[in-house]
């Protein structure tokens, strides 16, 4: 771990007027949930177009629970790591306005974070296709999934964007409108390659911000997007960031 950078980070927040998080499912394998994309995650197991598109899902719900299920006791049993909670603290610090998440494991929230934008749903409620009735995902256990409605007895989906969904047009306004105003963006634990999401970065940089990479190897924003790349675990870099802001505070 850069002890410079790690200052240099600390620094630009403070001086930064607006400060916003952009994170990915790097964030979130130090609680125990694998990056999908990556060797042993989920798409290794279950191909994304036969189970994670919503024409699938639509056409055969209980085939798509078989993944979902092994998503969802993931998710359930994750807690909030180091980087989580740091970012939290920053937050109450009031020195970060918002985080902008392509996870859908509501994580930030479990950490203590307010203002999350979600930008591809959660997991943590579930919704009927066909009669639009939410439950909260929170008060089920694995056993109780898949989760039927209640009203009309469809099968529920998870409020993640399945691939051929939309982002979330709240979502979507937010995440451009937090990326245009701000003056620091702290990218954590995502190669911002995915879009549309991948745009928050640029759209910063592109309004004068400074674009501050935590990640464990370089990605394509390193040398194109990132004025300077912190290599490490985000559990042990986003703690370090937040000691040396209170010591120079």
């Amino acid at each position: 771990m850069d002890h410079q950078l790690i200052q240099r980070a600390a620094r630009d927040i403070l001086h930064s007027k607006k400060t916003i998080a952009f994170t990915g499912a790097g964030i979130s394998v130090e609680s125990g949930i694998p990056d999908f994309r990556s060797a042993g995650g989920l798409w290794e197991k279950f191909d994304p177009e036969e189970y994670a598109h919503i024409y699938a899902f639509q056409s055969n719900p209980e085939k798509v629970w078989l993944m979902l299920k092994e998503m969802f006791s993931l998710i359930i049993e994750a807690k909030p790591n180091p980087a989580h909670l740091g970012l939290a603290e920053l937050e109450r610090m009031g020195l970060l306005s918002s985080i902008i998440t392509q996870n859908v494991d509501g994580l930030h929230q479990a950490a203590g974070n307010r203002h999350v934008i979600e930008f591809h749903g959660t997991h943590r409620t579930l919704s009927c296709l066909k009669c639009s009735m939410t439950i909260d995902g929170t008060t089920l256990k694995i056993e109780d999934l898949p989760a039927r409605c209640s009203r009309c007895s469809s099968l529920l989906k998870p409020d993640v964007v399945f691939f051929g969904e939309p982002i979330p047009w709240e979502a979507q306004v937010s995440s451009l409108k937090e990326s245009k105003s701000c003056s620091v963006v702290l990218v954590i634990g995502t190669s911002a390659v995915v879009y549309p999401a991948a745009s928050i970065p640029v759209t910063a940089k592109e309004r004068g911000a400074t674009v501050i990479e935590i990640n464990r190897e370089s990605t394509p924003l390193t040398n194109a997007i990132s004025d300077y790349l912190i290599i490490g675990p985000a559990g042990e870099i986003v703690p370090a960031i937040v000691e040396e802001v209170k010591k120079i505070r």
